[in-house]
């Protein structure tokens, strides 16, 4: 599966800084605006103790971690819903992502510059979210123009598309994200899919702070709470400049000793990582075998059939049943005959809901 996170803000937030503590790949960071041009894409593991402890158990040949895969989009200005700057490139990067990593810088330091000569991270969180507003409506507008006519005539598919669609039109042109319209039901959730809003992409907010506040955060992240309190998204407090020192460091215990110093118990982008899985209603699932132990992808509420799938396509169409222990269960007994001798092992069919931490294994028939 997939999948892709945006990491979004204005000139000299610290995007770039946050991207290269996040991948392997280097990102330019720089003290000028529009260091990004063109978007750095990096692979990310998503960090989960799970699947290093039942690699402990089962002593796999290799062990292979889920990923997400992160894009560095070139920072933006006013007037890119115009065209702007790069707004047409920045708004065409973020069009392809998943979700969206938006960074506020929430640090005062006179020697980075920000482009608009201060720090306010609200305004600049409006700033961005003015500039998806106006192209979102933009878009809605030319999807009402297509189903007004048939609307009226009694259509009534169009009707309910155009119903939704002025709800979402009211949001924009009050300043607020498409995110904010609650779907009524299933039907309008799958639409708004479907309408491929900016604004509707869920959105995790990353407050970069100076070292004294990765803690306990500072007066610009109160601000930025109370900002966000009626947007269903999420927020974390990390500083990019830290995070970057603990990348640099060579080994577990000099980090560690450099997390203890700062009153952390992990680094801000493990946080980032399992906020950003967690933005995008995701879970995970293993397989565990001396082939390999593997974090496998899947969304809340997939059955055992869709998770299959992920493996294989085969595997779903030709389903027939899945071997599910749960992963306490795996720790306690240690292994998958003593799980089954102490009747813990499950026999799922096609209805079952896969839990997070299960680990499975199918059968299935092509």
């Amino acid at each position: 599966m997939a999948l892709k996170c945006g990491i979004v803000g204005l000139p000299n937030v610290g995007k770039s800084t946050l991207f290269n503590c996040l991948s392997n790949a280097k990102a330019q960071a720089a003290n000028f605006p529009f260091c990004t041009i063109e978007p750095n894409v990096g692979t990310i593991t998503v960090p989960d103790d799970r699947l290093t402890a039942l690699s402990e158990i089962v002593n796999p040949e290799r062990i292979v971690p889920t990923t997400i895969e992160i894009v560095d989009i070139a920072g933006l200005v006013k007037g890119a819903s115009k065209g702007e700057g790069l707004g047409n490139k920045f708004l065409a990067n973020i069009r392809e992502t998943d979700a969206i990593i938006h960074v506020l810088r929430c640090f005062d330091d006179p020697n980075v510059v920000h482009v608009d000569g201060n720090v306010d991270p609200v305004r600049d969180k409006e700033i961005i979210d003015i500039e998806l507003q106006l192209k979102d409506l933009e878009t809605i507008e030319g999807r009402v123009a297509k189903v007004q006519r048939a609307a009226k005539a009694g259509d009534k598919d169009a009707k309910r598309d155009f119903d939704l669609l002025m709800r979402i039109k009211e949001a924009l042109e009050q300043g607020k994200s498409a995110r904010t319209v609650i779907p009524a039901n299933e039907d309008e959730e799958k639409l708004i899919q479907e309408f491929q809003l900016l604004t509707s992409k869920p959105v995790l907010y990353v407050c970069n702070v100076e070292e004294s506040s990765v803690v306990n955060g500072n007066a610009h992240v109160v601000r930025v709470r109370e900002a966000v309190k009626d947007e269903r998204a999420e927020i974390i407090v990390l500083g990019a400049a830290i995070e970057a020192d603990i990348a640099s460091l060579e080994t577990f215990e000099e980090r560690q000793m450099f997390l203890q110093d700062l009153g952390l118990e992990e680094p801000g982008v493990s946080k980032l990582i399992r906020a950003a899985y967690h933005l995008l209603n995701l879970q995970t699932y293993f397989t565990a075998g001396v082939k390999e132990v593997r974090a496998w992808t899947i969304h809340k509420g997939d059955t055992a059939p869709q998770a299959a799938g992920v493996i294989h396509s085969d595997f779903e169409k030709g389903f027939i049943r899945a071997e599910v222990i749960k992963y306490k269960d795996f720790l306690q007994y240690k292994s998958e005959a003593a799980v089954r001798d102490a009747g813990k092992l499950g026999v799922e069919g096609k209805e079952y809901i896969v839990e997070d931490g299960d680990v499975m294994h199918f059968r299935f028939n092509v």
